[in-house]
């Protein structure tokens, strides 16, 4: 099935092909720009608590109803945002629906939502917990990405943090190298309040060619900081090992083997990757 434009407001059902509606349409006048802003703090969770815990995390992403609120029209893809709920845990949460992927000439159809749990999969293993905690499971309009949504400190100007040189900004230029992340932009890093950065947006991650497009070039060709090679040490041993075969459940082998060496060479030179110059080293839009 071919996945549909991102920018209609109907998905196909993954196994009927049948057309699905989203439950809220939005008015023209409310598009006055490319993003609507939705009042996220109005989600209604009864006496639901907030998960404690990445165990609570993990349940309530696996096993909680979703109830979709609205869409980011500014993504590429399909991206609900809404609440996700049990009997006693509650949340905001992504859902990305694999049904509606826009199809890309570099990547294979239907495999984004795989590489966004790959990259979660990568960031838990750093120890950097860089990804937000992401699943990967049934939804309304079939099998997704489910991730938790991350409230960014709103009096950080964007512009102006990704030009600093702070160790989060760091960690995160690594693990882009590591992934192969072709898409780092300004909008996809998440600054939080108490300091630590989340990451976003992964689906076009682990290509088995070079494509790492990224804002954080500042350290290219700068050694390496100890923590990481430390990070990168355990990150190459858990590769050849169960991370290793977790991966191949949603990359090929020739990704995951790719993934391998890029980890090596980084180890092997100590120091950062610089611009290949075969491929545009900057995301476009940047933000």
């Amino acid at each position: 099935m071919t996945a549909p434009d991102p920018r209609d407001d109907r998905l196909e059902h993954p196994l009927t092909d049948e057309p699905l509606e989203l439950d809220d349409e939005l008015d023209d006048d409310e598009l006055d720009g490319d993003v609507v802003e939705l009042d996220l703090a109005g989600f209604d969770h009864g006496d639901r608590r907030p998960p404690s815990g990445a165990d609570e995390v993990a349940t309530l992403l696996r096993e909680g109803a979703l109830d979709m609120e609205g869409r980011l029209l500014d993504a590429s893809n399909v991206t609900l945002v809404g609440a996700i709920r049990t009997d006693q845990l509650a949340a905001t949460c992504v859902y990305k629906p694999v049904a509606g992927e826009r199809p890309l000439w570099d990547f294979p159809d239907g495999t984004l939502a795989g590489r966004e749990i790959s990259a979660h999969l990568v960031s838990e293993a750093t120890g950097w917990s860089i990804v937000p905690p992401t699943v990967l499971r049934e939804g309304p309009f079939g099998p997704g990405m489910v991730q938790l949504w991350m409230d960014a400190d709103p009096t950080v100007e964007l512009t102006e943090f990704v030009r600093l040189d702070v160790p989060e900004l760091r960690r995160m230029a690594v693990f882009d190298a590591v992934v192969n992340n072709a898409d780092r932009k300004g909008g996809h890093i998440i600054p939080m309040r108490g300091g630590h950065v989340y990451g976003v947006d992964h689906g076009i991650c682990f290509s088995a060619e070079p494509k790492l497009r990224t804002l954080l070039w500042r350290w290219a060709g700068k050694p390496l900081t100890a923590e990481a090679v430390t990070v990168l040490r355990e990150l190459d041993d858990q590769l050849r090992g169960e991370l290793g075969e977790q991966l191949h459940e949603h990359l090929t082998r020739r990704e995951v083997r790719r993934t391998q060496q890029r980890v090596a060479e980084m180890l092997r030179t100590g120091v950062h990757p610089q611009p290949s110059g075969e491929w545009p080293a900057l995301p476009w839009p940047p933000f």
